[in-house]
Order: structure tokens, then sequence, then C-alpha cells
């Protein structure tokens, strides 16, 4: 049945402390930056708003002050947020630095629900060294999915984005959306996470453009250089398939359902994305009713295929 979820991504550019060195001061001043770009979204009302890695420091601190701003604002900014989702019903993928019990950072995303709770907490597994050398951060060593009441989301922050340990982890476990809050765009990289996972892919990036893209590695939604921001709803109910022995099928499931299916194919890729519009099936249904094979048992069918006796060359 079709699961629509509204997304929200918020890229505004890092702000400049401009020498203020009062961090009660600097953090009364985030809160009301941040105020404003959030009024930007909430007209729309989403479920989900997604903000940049790092989204309340200041550019113009050096590093020991930003680790004194850091140990200054504490929570403050996150509880701030949690009162935001908790009015307006929402989750608000937080990511900042943040102080552990043990005196230590972590660079992480914290999932805040609807009802202003934790939800699930991710800390970046690969924070660049210079940020380990000067900053003292720790790498983090988990990556679970985040269970949602639309979904599972898994993190990344930054970084993350160049490592096959992490993409790996989270192409075993499927999550429905990848949130991707960063200074650093990614480019491709960006489109190949999204169509390995199955997943869909929203790229929070400070001040460059935001993105939301599909299990099959399309862009559906950007930000442009007169908005920072977007909004875009997503179907979670999906399933991901090659052309090869399911092309006749897919004619058959147009033909009975027209307009109660979608059938989205990117183009070059051989993969389409196969979504319920319907509140009478599940695209999974469609999978058993019309013996459907995903791209993940065709491409296992293949290796399988590959691994008979005769099958390769002496």
């Amino acid at each position: 049945m079709a699961k629509y979820v509204k997304v929200s991504s918020l890229g505004r550019r890092v702000s400049d402390a401009f020498g203020e060195t009062d961090y009660l001061k600097l953090i009364e001043r985030m809160k009301l930056l941040w105020k404003r770009e959030i009024e930007k979204v909430l007209p729309d009302k989403p479920d989900l708003i997604v903000l940049p890695e790092c989204c309340d420091e200041f550019s113009g601190l050096s590093s020991k002050e930003n680790i004194e701003y850091y140990r200054v604002r504490k929570d403050q900014i996150r509880d701030y947020f949690m009162e935001i989702a908790k009015e307006n019903n929402c989750y608000i993928a937080y990511s900042a630095m943040r102080e552990v019990p043990d005196g230590s950072l972590r660079n992480s995303t914290q999932l805040i629900d609807r009802n202003g709770n934790i939800a699930g907490i991710y800390n970046k597994n690969h924070p660049t060294i210079r940020d380990t050398e000067i900053n003292g951060t720790l790498y983090g060593k988990d990556a679970d999915l985040i269970e949602c009441d639309f979904g599972t989301v898994a993190c990344a922050i930054c970084f993350d984005l160049n490592f096959d340990e992490l993409r790996l982890k989270y192409v075993e476990q499927k999550p429905d959306i990848i949130l991707f809050s960063s200074y650093y765009h990614g480019g491709l990289m960006q489109n190949y996470w999204a169509y390995s996972c199955r997943s869909y892919f929203v790229g929070c990036i400070m001040g460059l453009e935001n993105t939301i893209i599909s299990p099959v590695g399309e862009v559906v939604a950007r930000s442009t250089n007169y908005f920072n921001y977007i909004t875009h709803n997503i179907n979670l109910d999906y399933v991901v398939c090659h052309l090869d022995y399911n092309w006749h099928k897919l004619d058959e499931i147009k033909v009975k359902y027209g307009t109660k299916v979608n059938i989205f194919d990117p183009g070059y890729l051989g993969s389409v994305l196969v979504s319920s519009e319907s509140d009478e099936f599940t695209a999974m249904d469609l999978v058993k009713e019309f013996k459907l094979e995903l791209l993940d048992e065709y491409f296992q069918r293949c290796r399988n295929h590959r691994s008979m006796p005769g099958k390769i060359e002496a």
C-alpha cells in the first residue's frame, strides 16, 4: 500500500561568529538562526526534517574555542529541536558535535522523534584524520538502523561516504531512507549509495545543493541557488527489479492495475522502481502475484549460475 513520507532538507550556510566569544550569546543566536530556517519548511508539515553536519557550529572560532563552545552549549540546541519536533509532530535529524560522559567528542546525528525523544544516535564512523588529531574526535563503531513510525533510517556523515565498509553494512540492513548530513557533497557517491542500498537518500549539505535520490539513483528533488531547502513526498512502498525476465510481467502489471502502480525507469541502468500507489495492495503483493524477480535475487541467481560446473573457462 502506498506509504508516503514527506521529507525536508535544510542546507543553510555556516554562520560566522563575527568575533563574539560569549558562548551563551552565540547559542541564542544559533537558536534564532535555526528558527528562521525551519519556519521555511514547517508550512508543508514534513514528517522528517534533516539538518546538515555540525549544524550549530560557527565559523571564525578556533578549534579550542569550538570545543569550549560545545561544552557550554551541551544539549541546549538539541533540546530546542526536541521542542520543535514535539510541537510539529515530526522527526528531526540533528547533526552536531557532542561530548559524551567520559569527556571525549563524537560527531553525531541524533534522530529526534515526534514526541521530542531520541529515537537513535549514529556516531560518525569515519571522521577525518585531522578531526581526530586536532579535535580529539573518536571514531564511531556502530551503524545500526533507527526505527521510525514510517520505516527504518540509516545515517552517514560527510567523509563516511567514501568508505565501502559502512555502505556494505547498510546494503545488508536495507534501510528505507539514508540520511546524509555533511559539509562535503559527495557527488556521484550519493547516487551510488542510494542504488546499492536500494534506499531513498537524503543529502543535506551545508551551503551546497541538497538532494533526495530514489533507490534507482535518480535525483527526484534538489535545492537551487535561490532556495537552500527542499520538501518532497517519497513513497516507501517499493521494490527494485531488473528488466531481464520481468519485462513482460511489468507490462501485465500496468495493464491490470494502471495508475495504481508506478514503474519508473531511470534509463541506461536496466533496473526499475516499482511502487504501489494504491491502498489495495503492496509492492510485495505485486511481486508475489506476478512472480517478479527482485534485483538482488536476480544478481544472486547470476552468481549461482556462474559457479555451476563447466560454466567458467578453464
